[in-house]
């Protein structure tokens, strides 16, 4: 197949060895060629707009720029980017988050080579790759009550182990304030009380510890 009408990938992960892996495999394929790598988020950003790539793969958990906010920024100038994200993550809440900020695909690292590559000639076409399991998980998300800002700070503060007057303190709010808006978390989230509220965070993916 010509340069012309390989498709050129972009990958985007903190870890070496798997990005010369990733990159072994998709070069194998006579249609496909890696152009640029990226060891972190705001590389990742960088060298689309310097090579623009026609797949990405994007991790989730990369320093400098976590994956979601390297996915946004790229999409907010390149309303066209075909971005798939690969990543070991598979909460409800990052599956949302990714496609949220504009992914077209979304696979897990133990994905097998021949998927891979499929999902990169069907991102490249246009179409979103979205796995069964990966889909089941999206609509369960959809169907969650949305947590507000607010509530999500006071979750991130009872994963910390904090107590109301803490919360309080730290957010500048009353107690009874915060007892409202840990009520309305519960409620949220389906449970009874506040170690169930952390564990089913984060098992979402909503916060981590």
């Amino acid at each position: 197949m010509s340069q012309a009408t390989t498709i050129r990938v972009l990958i985007a992960d903190d870890h070496a060895i798997f990005r010369q892996g990733l990159a072994t495999i998709i070069n194998r394929d006579p249609e496909m060629q890696v152009i640029a790598q990226a060891e972190n988020g705001e590389q990742a950003i960088a060298l689309f707009r310097e090579h623009q790539p026609d797949v990405t793969l994007m991790d989730l958990r990369m320093p400098e720029v976590e994956g979601v906010a390297a996915i946004g920024a790229i999409c907010a100038t390149a309303k066209s980017a075909r971005i798939i994200v690969l990543t070991t993550y598979d909460s409800d809440e990052d599956i949302y988050r990714g496609l949220q900020a504009g992914a077209k695909g979304y696979l897990l690292k133990e994905t097998e080579p021949d998927e891979l590559l499929n999902a990169i000639r069907t991102v490249h076409r246009g179409q979103k790759y979205i796995p069964p399991d990966v889909g089941a998980k999206l609509v369960q998300r959809l169907s969650n009550p949305e947590l507000s800002e607010r509530e999500l700070e006071v979750l991130r503060s009872l994963a910390q182990g904090m107590s109301n007057a803490d919360i309080a303190t730290a957010l500048s709010i009353g107690e009874g304030t915060v007892k409202s808006h840990i009520n309305r978390i519960l409620n949220k989230l389906d449970v009874s009380d506040r170690t169930q509220a952390v564990i089913v965070a984060v098992k979402r993916g909503i916060v981590s510890l």
